[in-house]
C-alpha cells in the first residue's frame, strides 16, 4: 500500500499557488491514473485506486498548511503504508523553479508544513517529493510569494511541466522503487 499525500492549503483562494504544488501533483496523478478524488477521510480529501498493479491512496490534507501533520498521522494510521510508502510532496523555495528533488528520508529544512509532519509522526524516515518555486524576488515577502500564482505564460509552462515530471517519479517510486524515483527526477532536472 502506497499513501501520496500532496500539501497545500484548502480552499479556492489558494488554488495553484506556490505553495499548493503538492495538490496540484496529486491532482495530475488522480488524472492520469484514474483514481478520482472523492472521499472526505482523516481531514484530507482522498482517492483510492491503483498505479503499476500496487494499491495506492492520493490524499490532500484539508487542514492548512502548518497543520498537515494533523492529517498525514491519521492517514498513516488508516492505510498503514510501510515507512518507505509513504510520499508526501511540497513545494520548496529552497530549489530553482520547476526543479525537482528526491529524498528518501531527511529534515523538513524551512518547511513548516513537512516540520509539523515529522514532529506528529516521531519520524523523518519517510520519501519526499519537493517541487521549486525559486525564492521570491526581491522586495517580495515569503508569504506573499508562496501564497501568489503564476503570472506568465512561461512560468505555467514551467511549472506545469514540473508537475508532470513530479507525477511521474511518484509513479516511478510505486513502480520501481527509490532508484526509479531518482532517474525520472534527474531526467526531469536536465542531469
Amino acid at each position: 500500500m502506497f499513501l501520496v499525500v500532496g500539501l497545500g492549503n484548502p480552499g479556492a483562494k489558494y488554488a495553484h499557488t506556490r505553495h499548493n504544488v503538492g495538490f496540484d501533483v496529486v491532482d495530475i496523478m488522480s488524472q492520469k491514473f484514474d483514481i478520482p478524488m472523492h472521499r472526505s477521510r482523516c481531514k484530507a480529501t482522498v482517492g483510492e485506486g491503483t498505479i503499476a498493479g500496487e494499491r495506492v491512496a492520493l490524499a490532500k490534507p484539508e487542514t492548512f498548511m502548518n497543520l498537515s501533520g494533523e492529517s498525514v498521522v491519521q492517514l498513516v494510521n488508516w492505510y498503514k503504508p510501510e515507512r518507505d510508502g509513504l510520499l508526501v510532496i511540497y513545494d520548496d523555495i529552497d530549489l530553482e523553479a520547476g526543479k525537482l528533488r528526491f529524498r528518501t528520508a531527511g529534515s523538513a529544512g524551512t518547511h513548516n508544513g513537512m516540520r509539523n509532519i515529522i514532529y506528529l509522526l516521531g519520524r523523518d524516515d519517510f520519501p519526499r517529493l519537493r517541487v521549486g518555486t525559486g525564492r521570491p524576488p526581491e522586495g517580495w515577502d515569503l508569504k506573499d510569494w508562496v501564497l501568489s500564482g503564476y503570472y506568465t505564460p512561461e512560468d505555467r509552462k514551467l511549472m506545469y511541466d514540473a508537475f508532470m515530471n513530479a507525477a511521474d517519479a511518484a509513479a516511478a517510486l510505486i513502480r520501481d522503487g527509490a532508484e526509479g524515483a531518482r532517474k525520472v527526477v534527474a531526467a526531469a532536472n536536465g542531469c
